[in-house]
């Protein structure tokens, strides 16, 4: 069957209030706290890769579920602007759209997120036309959405019966789990895993320095290839026969937030463009990289040719 879509997203998507930098411990008691910037943007990581593999120029359709109230309309203005095809997000009368805080500081951050419509989205969020119309199927912040996890399984398996391919980034688990059968279920009908260093080794139940070679083809066993973020160590990639490294892109960051969500991006458009996974791996650092360059998640994305400008690192990456 033809596809007619490049890319489906499924996921979270919430407005970032993104504050600091704090210069001290969080105070409460009616402490007021000063920090130099804030700003409010499109946040939550499956609508950031959304965003960042549009501006990549691929055709990208967004599934999930935000309050019909002001904040889900922003979500949903703001996805379109970027180009995302907001006609399968469903704006619920009955639940509030999620807020997500994060507050700065030096190299760190503390998210705070209300959870809101989250707790709904679910496999009934996701037309059957899309699974079966789209080249590739991505998912994100899987332990934030306990009723999408419990289908994102059945979904993956009937994109891939359709012919696409499957894509995962779990994001952190606030509840400290991180490894149960229904992460193994989606794992056996993903494609690519797309941890940070941190959720990897999570993932794989290995110690907070566990060599990320190991880490990688341990989770490749589980079913999928794994392409890793590795902050300043570059990242690496994995699919149980072949590896691939790429150093980090050198940039000055003003904002990391989102930058894992933008190398997802980067990696899934450089794949359905025919590009190796070695040449994919250096297309999402860059991609990762220069969507530091302003606050927010989205602002700074890159396109496909900004991408392929020749640099140091990268060199002249194919086009």
């Amino acid at each position: 069957m033809p596809r007619t879509i490049d890319l489906l997203v499924i996921g979270d998507a919430n407005p970032d209030l993104i504050l600091g930098p704090l210069r001290a411990p969080l105070g409460f008691g009616q402490r007021e706290q000063l920090v130099d910037d804030g700003v409010l943007t499109l946040g939550g990581s499956a609508a950031i890769t959304a965003c960042g593999a549009a501006r990549l120029g691929l055709s990208v359709v967004f599934a999930g579920r935000v309050g019909d109230d002001d904040a889900g309309r922003y979500v949903r203005d703001r996805l379109a602007e970027r180009g995302v095809d907001v006609g399968a997000l469903r704006l619920d009368r009955g639940l509030s759209t999620p807020l997500t805080v994060s507050l700065t500081r030096g190299a760190g951050r503390a998210i705070v997120t209300a959870q809101g419509s989250l707790g709904a989205v679910s496999g009934a969020d996701v037309p059957e036309r899309l699974l079966t119309g789209a080249r590739h199927v991505h998912s994100a912040s899987f332990f934030l959405m306990p009723a999408l996890a419990r289908d994102l399984g059945g979904l993956f398996h009937r994109a891939r019966a359709a012919g696409a391919t499957t894509s995962l980034d779990t994001n952190d688990d606030p509840a400290g789990g991180w490894m149960s059968p229904e992460v193994a279920e989606v794992l056996r009908e993903t494609d690519l895993l797309l941890p940070n260093a941190q959720e990897a080794r999570r993932l794989a139940g290995a110690v907070e320095d566990a060599e990320l070679d190991i880490v990688a083809r341990h989770l490749t066993r589980l079913g999928p290839a794994v392409a890793i973020k590795d902050g300043a160590a570059g990242a690496l990639y994995d699919d149980g026969a072949t590896t691939a490294r790429t150093p980090a892109f050198p940039v000055e960051p003003v904002d990391t937030v989102g930058a894992g969500d933008s190398f997802d991006a980067g990696f899934i458009a450089a794949r359905l463009h025919g590009r190796t996974p070695r040449e994919a791996l250096a297309v999402a650092g860059v991609c990762g990289a220069l969507s530091t360059r302003r606050p927010g998640g989205t602002a700074a994305q890159p396109t496909w040719a900004q991408v392929h400008t020749p640099s140091p690192i990268t060199g002249a990456l194919p086009s």
